[in-house]
């Protein structure tokens, strides 16, 4: 869950008390925009992406006008405008335009969930305006801090000095930044980014920080970013009907978030734990049909409507249905095992047998009935199958479901 750009960050930042780019959206009238235009001399005009959509600047997706006919003619390239990043493709739907904010300073500024520091990490330069990655590291401060205590302004001014930034830029930012953690910590952010923030001069000189782009991201299984009442659609992005289906049902009980990898694949991999996933992703490749994380010890009736719309999708194409994870502290075996095999029989009930084996390596409690109730199924619909314990490695048991889909693996059963 993203949000990039500044129709929606000005927004927020609100919250935080802290200045922001003017900016209007892509309903704006031709008066509102030349009045933008007028006050600020010129506007950057930049397409709308649903989610997170890097390196834009570098696509040449932002453009800038002085007049009322630029702008219009740049809203009329960039309203649909696809842009591909990495593995990435998104299509804009509309534009936003943000007033130019002048400025001799451009600070880059974020907050992150560090697994690194396991802290709250501020990351800090005066060298913004550009990718992080591109500086040098003695340019860039990264400092972790203490949740309970927050972003404190002597941290922010400590690690200014310590990177040598300019005098006439400290002190503003040590009155403002510190603000953004309460925006970060009060609406369960993972990461909050602002670049550039602009240092602006008013009459006297003195410099203001702006905010001019806004990247930030949302823990889904934290209920506080509700409070914003942000609209639905803002994190609607281009799902496969199958996707939408699954994460329809994800809740704070029990996670249900997949992918789509190969929607050519033959192997169907439910699978447990978010270490499981990395593995068995890797190991099946383009054989996987899906990237899966269904762990969290969901209940029977989700468990049941997860397997259900897994089987109705992709079950017909495969030639292997692999339920895999590792051992479980407390997630209920037997719950979920029983959920997947009485949706696997009612499947078979509406929609006929197909040719399945069935390869499911687990551990954790009540695992010896919850095998059992997935052996009684597979037995009475004439399945196959190998049911791996919490004994055996699970790179084995991927090897073995590898072995099932080209046909070399023996109808087995209970290992």
């Amino acid at each position: 869950m993203n949000i990039t750009g500044m129709l929606y960050g000005a927004r927020l930042l609100q919250f935080a008390d802290f200045p922001s780019a003017d900016v209007l959206g892509p309903d704006a009238s031709e008066e509102q925009i030349k009045a933008l235009i007028e006050r600020h001399g010129s506007v950057f005009v930049k397409p709308l992406f649903k989610g997170g959509v890097g390196k834009k600047g570098k696509a040449g997706l932002i453009g800038r006008a002085k007049d009322l006919r630029t702008a219009l003619a740049e809203k009329e390239r960039l309203y649909f405008v696809e842009h591909r990043h990495g593995h990435q493709v998104a299509k804009a739907n509309g534009v936003t335009f943000e007033g130019a904010v002048p400025a001799e300073h451009e600070v880059y500024f974020s907050i992150t969930d560090s697994t690194e520091f396991r802290a709250p990490t501020m990351t800090l330069t005066h060298r913004g305006g550009v990718d992080i990655e591109e500086l040098d590291k003695s340019q860039v401060a990264r400092v972790p801090f203490d949740p309970l205590t927050g972003l404190k302004a002597f941290v922010v001014a400590n690690a200014l000095a310590d990177i040598g930034a300019p005098k006439q830029i400290i002190s503003p930012l040590v009155q403002h930044l510190p603000r953004l953690w309460e925006l970060y910590h009060d609406f369960g952010m993972t990461t909050l980014e602002l670049n550039p923030i602009r240092m602006r001069p008013d009459r006297r000189g003195r410099l203001t920080p702006v905010a001019c782009d806004f990247k930030c991201g949302f823990d889904r299984d934290d209920p506080r970013w509700h409070r914003l009442n942000l609209p639905a659609h803002l994190f609607a992005v281009d799902y496969s009907d199958f996707e939408q289906e699954i994460n329809q049902l994800r809740t704070h009980q029990g996670q249900s978030d997949v992918y789509v990898i190969n929607a050519g694949g033959t192997i169907l991999a439910p699978t447990f734990g978010g270490g499981a996933n990395s593995l068995v992703t890797e190991m099946l490749g383009d054989d996987a049909i899906i990237s899966s994380d269904f762990g969290g010890n969901p209940p029977y009736e989700k468990m049941k409507s997860v397997a259900s719309i897994c089987f109705k999708h992709w079950l017909r194409q495969s030639n292997v249905l692999f339920i895999i994870g590792g051992k479980s502290n407390n997630t209920d075996i037997h719950e979920t095992f029983r959920a997947m095999a009485d949706a696997l029989r009612e499947h078979f009930g509406s929609h006929g047998p197909a040719p399945l084996y069935v390869v499911a390596g687990r551990g954790g409690p009540n695992l010896v009935r919850g095998m059992g109730v997935l052996r009684d199924t597979c037995e009475a619909l004439g399945l196959p199958y190998r049911l791996f314990g919490f004994d055996s490695a699970m790179s084995e048991v991927v090897d073995y479901a590898v072995a099932a889909r080209l046909g070399l693996a023996p109808a087995a059963t209970a290992a």
